[in-house]
């Protein structure tokens, strides 16, 4: 089956935390492809890409980028899928508001969705939705995904108000 959402990031490096919208998607029944486009080190691998992406069948773009983070707002400015960028807490970081920062504050015309700093579960969660909108079946998945979400909120609240917080909390 074809992908619907690409994901790409800008070096292995970022994988541990990009895996996380990957198993997002794969859990929502969302197919995907994984990658690595570095906006700096491989500048028309990420034309390409970018380029290419709607024609390719993709509907969504994921972007983890870390430090300076030019990724996803680059390819957000070479394609019209929207774009999801993902802050990447990097070695080389400001404690992530330079990655935040340059992937939030995109002038007029480019936008680019963003998530929290190494947001990438709630990146594939947000892209799911964007194909969910219009794949009736995925959709449905989001659906079953927050009712769970729910569900185990009201479990721990019950579990709370009938043992008593100092039950489950152990010092």
């Amino acid at each position: 089956m074809n992908p619907q959402v690409g994901i790409i990031m800008g070096s292995q490096s970022d994988l541990p935390v990009m895996a996380e919208a990957a198993q997002m998607l794969e859990e929502l029944g969302v197919t995907y492809e994984l990658t690595v486009v570095s906006a700096h080190r491989t500048p028309d691998r990420m034309v390409e890409y970018a380029r290419s992406a709607r024609e390719r069948g993709l509907k969504v773009i994921v972007a983890g980028a870390g430090g300076a983070a030019h990724l996803p707002g680059m390819v957000a400015s070479m394609t019209s899928l929207p774009v999801i960028g993902v802050p990447v807490r990097s070695s080389n970081s400001i404690d992530g508001w330079d990655s935040i920062l340059s992937i939030l504050q995109m002038p007029g015309g480019i936008p680019v969705a963003t998530v929290a700093l190494n947001g990438a579960k709630n990146a594939g969660i947000l892209a799911a939705s964007m194909v969910g909108a219009f794949d009736e079946q995925v959709g449905k998945n989001l659906d079953a995904y927050k009712k769970d979400l729910q569900e185990k909120v009201e479990q721990s609240a019950q579990e709370i108000e009938t043992k008593g917080w100092k039950a489950i909390v152990k010092k």
